[in-house]
């Protein structure tokens, strides 16, 4: 019996154990929360659903306890209900019944730990969002990890969900890029205010070799070649990066296409007519204040130019426009302020500032020998994905983006997270999955097949590792659930951490195979069959997460 469903034949149970007694069952919670209590020998889940409602019901907490452990000890799947303290409620599974856990993983498969939370709605999830200024640097490596891992988990529940990347190729940054490209082509120092590091020459150079007489077009020319040329490859080796990193995005969005298709002249003079806008001191102003800033901000200057945040509010109306019903952004740490902007705009636009979500990501930093690392091979001044990527290599680097929330600051140790030990979170995950799969492949080498699972008989594991690893499978539906319900995709990991644990714990304690057995012997079918799940929930939450699930290491 899965948690959930547990949590639905207590509700019920206390509708009937309420009902009997002529008390009013519109106290209880829509869902009762049952939960695996810390300390195992309590029972193999609690629940408080007495002290949430006696009082509301017009009886004490334990004298509600007491009724539904008596109603709930004579159903087959419970084998013991006891009250607790003031009206907790310890409940222990008949092991049949905690065996259908294993059923339901085994008979989903792939499926196993997606629900229906967003049924049908319509996300644009957008993230990484990196300037096309250079390579992908180490924060924006990490949204392109938890962000891809987010859309999962939001897909897993139902959501259509598109991965979006702005591709900011407006504004004064690609001036400073294309200066500092020229320079480099002409083997001259980079502009004060322009961006350095070998990626720049490289560049350069394929600029040339793709328009080799542009260096002698006049000033305006050149320019508009290195930029259409340079931009156009910087922008393609992020995509290569990102591609090669397990991101893909659904839709690269140009900044740039905004202004010259007039959208953001458009969404100016509907911002015009807007409450949310003012007119003061000569320029036009939002009424952020409202939502959170510090302060109101200029969407139309007093020379009539539109400012930066005009941009973004057109960009929002064109994703509105485009049947999105939620609106995920997600920004790198000195964006804050974008939180309030962004409501404010949809509210502008004549939206509820809900469509809007800001999420805010801290810094990462890596670490070597106990010291910081600093310095990029191609960068020379900050470290890049593919820097990363070299030293640790694509899965290494997801699971250890993804394993914190991203509201935390986090720091990478690289030495540890090379590591063939258990001390590598990434390694003891997918090595509990290789060496389950390892398991399967030694069975049939013995000539032992585990069969159907409706044929075996898994109430045979009673063994106190065997419930806990069950148990453990069981709250992968949760785990997914919360995640995109919290928009924290490391829940998961931090989930199949405990998993691998739940396994090797239990491994160790339960003699899985023998030379000998074959597959007259019950438990061992029983255990196979439990390895099976195993395999299938830690396969399924590394694919949330974009990391391989290995059968041999």
């Amino acid at each position: 019996m899965t948690p959930a469903a547990l949590a639905e034949l207590v509700r019920n149970t206390a509708v009937d154990v309420l009902s009997a007694r002529g008390l009013d069952t519109s106290v209880l919670p829509e869902a009762v929360t049952v939960e695996r209590p810390r300390n195992p020998e309590h029972g193999d889940y609690a629940t408080n659903i007495a002290m949430q409602v006696a009082k509301k019901a017009g009886v004490t907490p334990r004298d509600l306890a007491t009724w539904l452990a008596e109603a709930l000890t004579s159903q087959d799947s419970i084998d013991v209900a006891d009250v607790a303290g003031p009206g907790f409620l310890n409940l222990r599974l008949a092991p049949d019944a905690q065996a259908q856990i294993v059923r339901e993983a085994l008979g989903s498969g792939a499926e196993y730990g997606k629900g229906d939370l967003y049924n049908a709605l319509k996300v644009n999830l957008e993230f990484v969002s990196a300037n096309p200024t250079g390579p992908i640097h180490l924060g924006g490596t990490r949204w392109a990890a938890a962000g891809d891992a987010l859309g999962r988990v939001l897909s897993a529940q139902g959501a259509e969900v598109t991965r979006e990347y702005y591709f900011n190729d407006a504004g004064a940054q690609i001036d400073r890029f294309v200066r500092s490209l020229i320079a480099g082509a002409e083997g001259a120092p980079a502009p004060e205010d322009g961006y350095g590091g070998g990626y720049i020459g490289e560049i350069a150079d394929q600029v040339l070799k793709a328009e080799p007489g542009a260096l002698e077009q006049p000033e305006g020319e050149r320019h508009e070649t290195f930029r259409r040329v340079g931009v156009g490859l910087m922008f393609e080796e992020i995509k290569q990066s990102l591609n090669d990193f397990g991101t893909v995005f659904d839709v690269y969005f140009h900044e740039d296409s905004l202004h010259s298709s007039g959208q953001v002249e458009t969404c100016v003079e509907q911002l015009k007519a807007s409450d949310h806008l003012y007119y003061t001191d000569g320029a036009w102003w939002l009424r952020s204040t409202e939502y959170g800033d510090d302060k109101d901000r200029v969407v139309i200057k007093s020379d009539g130019a539109p400012a930066y945040i005009a941009g973004d509010i057109a960009y929002l109306r064109d994703k509105r426009s485009r049947g999105f019903d939620l609106c995920i952004y997600m920004l790198g740490a000195d964006h804050h302020g974008y939180i309030a902007r962004l409501k404010a705009a949809a509210a502008a636009l004549g939206d509820d500032p809900s469509v809007v979500e800001v999420l805010i990501g801290q810094m990462v930093n890596l670490v070597r020998d106990g010291k910081p690392v600093r310095m990029s091979k191609r960068n020379g001044t900050v470290v890049t994905l593919e820097d990363l990527v070299e030293a640790v290599g694509v899965d290494a680097a997801r699971y250890s983006l993804i394993r914190s929330s991203v509201d935390s600051a986090v720091d990478i140790d690289l030495d540890l997270i090379s590591k063939r030990t258990n001390e590598n979170p990434v390694f003891y995950v997918q090595y509990a999955h290789a060496r389950l799969s390892s398991l399967q492949r030694n069975a049939t080498s013995l000539g032992i097949e585990r069969g159907s699972v409706e044929n075996a008989d898994l109430s045979l594991l009673t063994h106190e590792r065997e419930g806990d690893l069950i148990r453990t499978l069981g709250e992968f539906p949760r785990v997914v659930r919360s995640a995109a319900q919290l928009r924290e995709p490391h829940r998961v990991a931090r989930y199949l951490e405990d998993v691998a644990s739940a396994y090797h714990k239990f491994y160790d304690a339960c003699r899985v195979l023998q030379p000998g057995d074959d597959q007259a012997n019950p438990l061992t079918i029983a255990r196979l069959q439990l390895c099976e799940a195993t395999r299938q929930v830690l396969a399924n939450g590394l694919g949330l997460l974009g990391v391989s699930a290995p059968e041999q290491m």
